[in-house]
């Protein structure tokens, strides 16, 4: 699959030619659902937690005599019946995370990507990199190339002075290669990758 490369100001960089075993697949909703569910219940933090019958402090003085109210029998004011008692079933502590093998995600990477190709969304930049960390400077050549929801993605490392203008950009996203990942992908409308990106990606799933 051959793509143009461009440059950040919109002229041509010539083309290169993507793996079809990367780019080039027919993408599973079913993959790339199961793992944008899994990234999701991995970063929750699980901290909710309310108080049981235990945890509540009430006296432990029998509320009423056994027999002859006419009443329900009752030994306790702190059961979830009463106002002020604990909460029955309610949420605890705990990781919301679940396992997922991970030749499936790296999978659902692969067809993320293909996706993103075959939805016209993938941009190829031949670098990502400014002079000087300017946001107004780098907001109008974003308007120029019409990248207003982006996920841009570089090698290694990303150049500092590029990262530090586009960090305050609403709906710009800048990784380094290793932080890519499906979710991000699918949630930003262009997927712009360097072509060391590229290398790195098709070095990764030789």
């Amino acid at each position: 699959m051959k793509i143009d490369v461009t440059s950040l100001d919109g002229a041509a960089a010539g083309s290169l030619e993507l793996n079809d075993a990367i780019f080039g697949l027919e993408p599973r909703q079913d993959l790339i659902a199961r793992m944008i569910r899994y990234q999701l219940a991995k970063r929750r933090a699980g901290t909710h937690a309310v108080k049981n019958r235990a945890d509540i402090w009430r006296t432990g003085k029998k509320m009423y005599k056994q027999k002859g109210t006419g009443g329900a029998r009752h030994g306790s004011a702190r059961v979830p019946q009463f106002r002020g008692g604990g909460r029955a079933f309610g949420p605890q502590v705990r990781s919301h995370a679940h396992g997922l093998p991970k030749k499936v995600r790296a999978l659902a990477l692969r067809h993320a990507l293909s996706a993103k190709a075959r939805d016209g969304g993938l941009v190829v930049w031949a670098a990502a990199s400014v002079d000087a960390p300017k946001t107004r400077a780098l907001k109008e050549s974003f308007e120029k190339l019409g990248l207003a929801n982006a996920l841009i993605v570089d090698g290694a490392e990303c150049n500092a002075n590029f990262q530090l203008a586009a960090r305050n950009i609403p709906q710009i996203d800048v990784l380094p290669v290793q932080g890519i990942n499906v979710y991000d992908i699918i949630r930003r409308k262009k997927l712009v990758l360097t072509k060391a990106a590229i290398e790195a990606l098709e070095a990764r799933f030789k």
